[in-house]
Protein backbone atom coordinates (compact mmCIF):
# COMPACT_ATOMS: atom_id res chain seq x y z
CA UNK A 1 0.00 0.00 0.00
CA UNK A 2 2.60 2.38 0.79
CA UNK A 3 4.28 1.66 -3.09
CA UNK A 4 4.95 4.72 -5.03
CA UNK A 5 3.60 4.48 -8.92
CA UNK A 6 2.97 7.00 -11.25
CA UNK A 7 -0.76 6.94 -12.24
CA UNK A 8 -2.80 9.09 -15.63
CA UNK A 9 -5.96 10.59 -14.44
CA UNK A 10 -7.93 12.15 -17.28
CA UNK A 11 -10.38 14.97 -17.05
CA UNK A 12 -13.40 16.27 -18.47
CA UNK A 13 -12.50 19.60 -20.15
CA UNK A 14 -9.66 21.55 -20.52
CA UNK A 15 -7.68 22.52 -17.04
CA UNK A 16 -4.84 24.63 -16.43
CA UNK A 17 -2.02 23.01 -14.86
CA UNK A 18 -1.03 25.92 -12.64
CA UNK A 19 -4.17 26.05 -11.46
CA UNK A 20 -5.29 22.42 -10.80
CA UNK A 21 -1.81 22.40 -9.06
CA UNK A 22 -2.51 25.56 -6.53
CA UNK A 23 -5.64 23.48 -5.89
CA UNK A 24 -4.26 20.41 -4.61
CA UNK A 25 -2.48 18.78 -2.36
CA UNK A 26 -0.30 16.52 -4.67
CA UNK A 27 1.59 18.46 -7.92
CA UNK A 28 0.35 17.01 -11.16
CA UNK A 29 1.70 17.42 -14.62
CA UNK A 30 -0.53 17.80 -17.65
CA UNK A 31 0.72 15.15 -20.52
CA UNK A 32 -1.73 16.09 -23.12
CA UNK A 33 -4.58 18.84 -23.07
CA UNK A 34 -7.60 19.83 -25.63
CA UNK A 35 -10.97 21.18 -25.33
CA UNK A 36 -12.14 17.98 -24.26
CA UNK A 37 -9.93 16.69 -22.16
CA UNK A 38 -6.83 16.87 -19.82
CA UNK A 39 -4.39 13.75 -19.12
CA UNK A 40 -2.15 14.26 -16.14
CA UNK A 41 0.50 12.05 -14.43
CA UNK A 42 0.95 12.33 -10.76
CA UNK A 43 3.53 9.91 -8.31
CA UNK A 44 1.74 8.69 -5.58
CA UNK A 45 0.95 5.79 -3.19
CA UNK A 46 -2.61 4.32 -3.53
CA UNK A 47 -3.46 5.93 -0.23
CA UNK A 48 -2.11 9.56 -1.83
CA UNK A 49 -4.06 9.18 -4.66
CA UNK A 50 -7.32 8.24 -3.29
CA UNK A 51 -7.08 11.33 -1.14
CA UNK A 52 -5.92 13.14 -5.01
CA UNK A 53 -9.39 11.34 -6.35
CA UNK A 54 -11.72 12.96 -3.54
CA UNK A 55 -10.22 15.99 -3.64
CA UNK A 56 -10.63 16.19 -7.34
CA UNK A 57 -14.21 15.52 -7.01
CA UNK A 58 -15.09 17.37 -4.36
CA UNK A 59 -13.63 20.63 -7.02
CA UNK A 60 -16.19 19.16 -8.92
CA UNK A 61 -14.13 17.74 -12.05
CA UNK A 62 -15.43 14.62 -13.69
CA UNK A 63 -12.98 11.61 -14.40
CA UNK A 64 -13.01 10.16 -17.64
CA UNK A 65 -10.21 7.72 -16.76
CA UNK A 66 -7.91 6.56 -14.10
CA UNK A 67 -5.06 4.22 -14.60
CA UNK A 68 -1.81 3.09 -13.32
CA UNK A 69 1.30 3.25 -15.34
CA UNK A 70 4.01 0.77 -15.34
CA UNK A 71 7.57 0.73 -15.01
CA UNK A 72 7.58 0.73 -18.97
CA UNK A 73 5.90 3.74 -19.04
CA UNK A 74 3.11 1.52 -20.80
CA UNK A 75 -0.23 1.53 -18.75
CA UNK A 76 -0.71 -1.59 -16.18
CA UNK A 77 -3.58 -3.38 -15.17
CA UNK A 78 -6.88 -2.21 -15.84
CA UNK A 79 -8.34 1.29 -15.71
CA UNK A 80 -11.21 2.93 -14.54
CA UNK A 81 -13.01 4.72 -16.87
CA UNK A 82 -16.09 7.04 -16.50
CA UNK A 83 -18.70 7.77 -18.28
CA UNK A 84 -18.43 10.88 -20.25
Amino acid sequence: MNDIFTYHIQLRGQVDEGEINAMSPLQMTVEQADATATLFTVRTDQSGLVGLLRHLHGLGFAFLCVSRVGTDGVEAGSAIHGRG
